[in-house]
């Protein structure tokens, strides 16, 4: 295990009816004016707003508002917020929404105190300000409502990165299992890969000795295997749901993922694809991460065993390791489609002439490959016509 830093400092307030309490909680973080964030029709449809407004009107807290935040959001909507927020004189951000929503707020949380374009912090650059950022979450996917990292699409060529920095976690985040119970199926299962990737992206790892990450997150990834499928079919599963929740705040905070090398070249390639298509981010991880996978999985094929059998439960063939190592990856593949998500490009809506395009994309956002498998652009490429064409 490698030496490492660990903190954590965000408070959740997990369960029902906990988002009439927001109020209290921007108060105790030094909040006075709010900048409330959030994206489409459901936080209004819902009444979810209405009660979060409730609340700090009750314990005295000012706001102005600023809707629209798309799926893979934009970098425009950012800098209206950034100035809607200097104008306002807000001096906390509070996202009620899933990772989209909570992204954009980070964004503008350090673009407000900085004098530059905030896309510098997308650029490499570490932020030394940033307003307090709080969260009321609406979908268990991202793990934004506990991380220090932030993605954001920039519009003029279509480029999306991300940041990281302690100064955008979340000082608190609202986690009610009940709000996400009128989510469509599609958005659940999406929410789910995502999940499981956050995970996965820090489980293939080259660092040794790692025992007790593995089976942290061996017990998230499991956890998802058993309640997404409850949850499909009965969306209204309240014990389901709150694990899902809370599976995906262990899945991104880094918890299980100190001490190792990791891995994110999954991300990093299905940004592309969500880029430019504007799929949704965990539909694109589907079609890419088993891909992914079956391209890599030679140099360390007992590392796809141990994922096979201790989280998809298949037999251990060892004369023919690699016989095991590829069942998993098919049961992770199966698993996919089995709760709704697309497997190749042909479900997904992309396009194999577009490939060229997605490298050139990668290279202009990430440039080199690193983790687990470092991968050259004709790698990558390869990956893709994997996905393209994957089966069942």
């Amino acid at each position: 295990m490698d030496n490492f830093n660990f903190y954590s400092p965000t408070e959740f307030v997990f369960g029902r009816d906990r988002e009439d309490e927001c109020g209290e909680y921007v108060k105790k973080y030094g909040g006075s004016k709010v900048l409330i964030h959030y994206g489409g029709g459901s936080a209004v449809k819902s009444g979810l707003l209405d009660r979060v407004k409730a609340s700090l009107e009750k314990s005295g807290i000012t706001w102005c508002e600023l809707g629209g935040v798309k799926p893979n959001p934009r970098d425009a909507l950012v800098y209206k917020g950034i100035e809607l927020a200097r104008a306002e004189g807000v001096d906390m951000m509070l996202a009620v929404g899933g990772g989209s929503v909570i992204d954009s707020a980070k964004a503008i949380a350090i673009g407000v105190p900085y004098k530059g374009d905030f896309w510098d912090f997308y650029r490499g650059k570490a932020p030394e300000k940033a307003l307090p950022v709080g969260v009321v979450l609406t979908i268990a996917a991202a793990g934004s409502e506990g991380s220090g990292n932030s993605v954001i699409t920039k519009e003029d060529g279509l480029i999306k990165k991300g940041t990281s920095s302690d100064l955008i976690r979340p000082k608190f985040s609202v986690m009610d299992p009940a709000v996400t119970q009128t989510l469509p199926a599609y958005q659940t299962a999406c929410g789910a890969t995502d999940i499981m990737a956050h995970v996965f992206e820090r489980y293939f790892t080259n660092t040794k000795e790692v025992e007790i990450t593995d089976r942290l997150c061996e017990a998230v990834l499991t956890t998802m295997v058993k309640e997404t499928p409850r949850v499909i079919a009965d969306p209204n599963n309240y014990d389901a749901r709150a694990n899902i929740m809370w599976a995906g705040m262990v899945a991104h905070n880094n918890i299980v993922g100190v001490g190792r090398e990791q891995d994110w070249n999954s991300h990093n390639i299905e940004h592309q694809l969500s880029a430019v298509y504007d799929c949704a981010h965990g539909a694109g991880l589907a079609v890419i991460m088993p891909a992914w996978m079956e391209f890599v999985y030679k140099h360390n094929v007992m590392r796809f065993c141990q994922m096979a059998t201790r989280v998809f439960g298949c037999a251990m063939d060892f004369e023919a390791p690699e016989r095991t190592a590829l069942a998993g990856i098919k049961a992770f593949r199966r698993f996919l489609h089995s709760i709704g998500m697309p497997i190749n490009f042909t479900e997904l809506g992309a396009k194999v002439e577009d490939i060229p395009l997605f490298i050139e994309k990668y290279e202009i956002g990430y440039g080199r490959s690193g983790g687990f498998v470092p991968l050259s652009s004709k790698d990558i490429a390869e990956i893709y016509r994997i996905a393209a064409k994957a089966e069942l």
